[in-house]
């Protein structure tokens, strides 16, 4: 939350794991309701996004990583809130937009230098650390990309 609030300059963050109510949770730090989420985790957080969004809402859905490792993934309760919202939800591929990769860089790497995009990685060194660091992207250890660095020979 911290690295969120101070670093990266968000207004409000919360860690889902101290929150036992994703809906009562978003509705004290999104009490305007939400315009929009890119989600990554789906299951309960992606549900109690439904119940708070503003009119003509928009998702971006990339990643489902709750649902990956469960023998049986939670359903959408609450996707009625689509309609009634009328919100829109869409997938995204990131590999769809590989051949932008060289426009965005122009775009994105002055920004870097001038400290106007922040971004925070956890390297992990050696290749023997790679299963560990692995393991840390679905149990929610590491914080930012995940990055094992190799020594070539």
């Amino acid at each position: 939350v911290d690295i969120l609030k101070n670093k990266f300059g968000f207004d409000e963050a919360f860690n889902y794991r101290d929150e036992p109510n994703f809906d009562a949770t978003l509705k004290r730090h999104c009490p305007e309701g939400i315009d929009i989420y890119f989600d990554n985790v789906g299951g309960k957080m992606l549900d109690a996004v439904l119940l708070n969004l503003r009119p003509h809402a928009r998702i971006a859905v990339c990643g489902m990583i709750s649902q990956y490792n469960r023998e049986q993934p939670d359903g959408v309760q609450n996707l009625s809130s689509m309609v009634l919202k009328e919100a829109r939800m869409q997938g995204y591929l990131a590999t769809n937009y590989y051949h932008l990769y060289p426009k965005y860089l122009e775009m994105i790497l002055p920004l870097i230098k001038e400290s106007k995009v922040v971004y925070v990685e956890d390297v992990a060194d050696g290749l023997e650390n790679a299963p560990k660091a692995l393991v840390g992207i679905f149990s929610g250890r590491n914080i930012g990309k995940q990055v094992v660095a190799v020594n070539c020979l």
